[in-house]
């Protein structure tokens, strides 16, 4: 399945403090097992808390935020995949400006997921699902087809893409826990 973030539909985030576009979502029986967003964060301010949800939070345009509760400081740089509780009421500093952020919303019971930047040459997907989401640059896909930056595909089946010279991608790999 393939999305483009340019055709989602911004949402308003869940405390009202700033927008997103969901991307991708995956429910089992009408809960949550994860999601994929797109934020825009151009003030600093609370985060919406997901409580009994893993948050992994990757910085894919401008230069990054802090954040802070009473407890805790988590730094969240330009394309490094931080992971947090989503139980954690945080607020955001930004780092000298506006940022984008690249979301993945997940229940730990039942999903294991990680993120990682990727960058020029092939990226293989095995068994489990997968998520390749353009940065910059393009993507050649197997089978035909080419990923633009702001396009994704997510992958249910073994598949790969070639990144061009100069590309760059997040791979948010998916697994359901039995």
């Amino acid at each position: 399945m393939r999305f483009d973030a340019a055709t989602c539909e911004p949402r308003p985030w869940k405390n009202h403090g700033g927008v997103t576009r969901e991307l991708v979502h995956r429910a089992d029986g009408g809960q949550t097992l994860w999601r994929l967003s797109l934020a825009d964060i151009d003030r600093d301010g609370a985060f919406s808390a997901f409580p009994g949800f893993e948050r992994i939070h990757t910085i894919i345009l401008g230069q990054g935020l802090t954040l802070t509760d009473d407890d805790t400081t988590l730094l969240a740089g330009p394309c490094e995949p931080l992971v947090f509780s989503g139980d954690l009421a945080v607020s955001a500093t930004l780092t000298n400006g506006p940022c984008r952020a690249f979301n993945v919303i997940f229940d730990p019971l039942k999903i294991q997921a990680e993120a990682t930047i990727v960058e020029t040459g092939e990226v293989r997907h095995g068994s489990d699902q997968a998520v390749l989401f353009m940065i910059k640059g393009r993507a050649a896909l197997e089978g035909g087809g080419m990923l633009e930056a702001g396009q994704g595909i997510l992958w249910d089946a073994p598949a790969s893409a070639n990144l061009e010279f100069g590309a760059m991608a997040l791979c948010v790999r998916l697994k359901q826990l039995d």
